[in-house]
């Protein structure tokens, strides 16, 4: 098994709602670490930044709105194998199928208000780590 780390964010659903505390616990329940966390407003250019990927999608702006409507709390976990634990601990992305006890069967509201975010590989974890997080933040 390798020790990774992955990138996650518990979504403005998430702290309007007081569950940083409950997410944290089934994630550090998972065996995973969290080597960094901090709560932020994300601005507009660190939304459309994150979600570039998405940007010529019809949903964008609407969750740009979305992610900037509400503080986040932005993470690094660490673990064995933390991408595939994280992802397996998230659940699906619509909270109707994903697996009894996951963060978001448990905790989100929809497909939209889906409580957390997690990097989908390797890849993907060291970029959005290297845009909330200095080096120097991570104390794992």
């Amino acid at each position: 098994m390798a020790l990774e780390r992955t990138f996650s964010i518990l979504k403005p659903d998430a702290t309007r709602r007081n569950l940083t505390g409950a997410v944290n616990a089934i994630i550090e329940g998972a065996g995973l670490r969290i080597v960094a966390q901090k709560r932020i407003l994300m601005t507009r250019a660190q939304a459309e930044t994150f979600y570039g990927i998405h940007a010529a999608r019809p949903f964008f702006g609407e969750l740009v709105d979305f992610m900037t409507s509400a503080p986040v709390v932005v993470q690094v976990l660490e673990g064995e194998n933390a991408i595939a634990t994280y992802r397996d601990v998230m659940g699906a992305t619509n909270p109707a199928n994903a697996a009894e006890g996951t963060i978001r069967k448990t905790h989100a509201l929809s497909v939209g208000e889906n409580t957390v975010h997690g990097s989908d590989a390797l890849e993907t974890a060291a970029i959005e780590i290297a845009q909330f997080f200095a080096g120097n933040e991570i104390v794992g």
